[in-house]
Parts: structure tokens; sequence; C-alpha cells
């Protein structure tokens, strides 16, 4: 795997607003959490994985972190509207990988054909300082514990 994140021009939404950036550029200097969903809109990424870094937002903040990226292989609409389908959305920044190529570049992506679902991004979560991975925590199939906002909150 990647240890550093790609310079690779994706959507990022933010607070309703999205822009086309390096996502270096966007995570330069910064240290922040990225958690990789398989899809916008479903059950246990809309019920579990998302709610848990809305609630414990704070809590991060106090620990260090600038700030907190959503990562899904879905396209910047959905992405947008997925975040503003939740009250406090706004705390999570959207990373709208549609092509799979920051999923792919960091050896996350997966083949969910079975599911009817394509290429995705595989359930994980990384805490990065300054573009460098510094732990990644990787869901087998059907699994969400190690990726959960829970979960990293103990390693920060």
């Amino acid at each position: 795997m990647n240890k550093i994140i790609p310079s690779i021009k994706v959507p990022v939404i933010e607070k309703g607003i999205t822009s086309k950036v390096l996502l270096s550029d966007k995570l330069k200097g910064k240290k922040v959490i990225i958690f990789g969903v398989p899809g916008a809109f479903t059950p246990t990424c809309s019920e579990k994985h998302m709610p848990s870094y809305i609630k414990l937002h704070k809590q991060f903040s106090e620990k260090g972190i600038d700030d907190i990226y959503c990562l899904s292989v879905n396209d910047e609409f959905v992405m947008n509207a997925w975040l503003l389908s939740y009250t406090d959305g706004n705390k999570i920044k959207g990373v709208a990988d549609g092509n799979g190529d920051i999923s792919k570049s960091l050896d996350l992506l997966v083949d969910k054909s079975s599911n009817h679902m394509g290429m995705r991004s595989t359930r994980f979560a990384m805490i990065v300082n300054d573009n460098n991975i510094m732990e990644t925590f990787i869901e087998k199939p059907g699994e969400y514990k190690n990726t959960s906002a829970e979960n990293l909150l103990t390693k920060i």
C-alpha cells in the first residue's frame, strides 16, 4: 500500500460546495482522518459508519484532528446529497472518488460486482499527517469494527 496520499484531482465536498482539487494539496500540513465506504446511502455506511464520525467529531478535534474526510467511489452529486442528508453532515468532508483513482492508488479498490456495485472502495479508515499515512485499518468483507470512529479515537 502507498504510504503517501496521491496527487490526484478529485471532487471534494465541504458544506455543500464541491471543488475539484488535488487531494494532496488539500491535506498538506494537516492531521486528518479519512474513512472509506463501499457506497453512499448503503446500509452500514449510512446507519453506522458516517453517523459514528459525525457524533464523535468534537472528540477528534480535541485530539488534534483538523478534518475528517469520507471517501466513496461515488460521483460528487451522490456524495453531496448523502452528506446533506445528515443534520450535522457538514462536519464531514466528502471525497467523491468516482473513478476509483484514489482507492486504486492506495490499493483499496475492490470488486463488488457480485452485489451489482462494480468497483468500490473497501471499508477503511486511516490517520494521515501532512499527506503521510500513519496507520490504516481495513475491514474484512461484511464487518464493521476496526474502522469505526470509536475504534479510531483509541488509536490517536
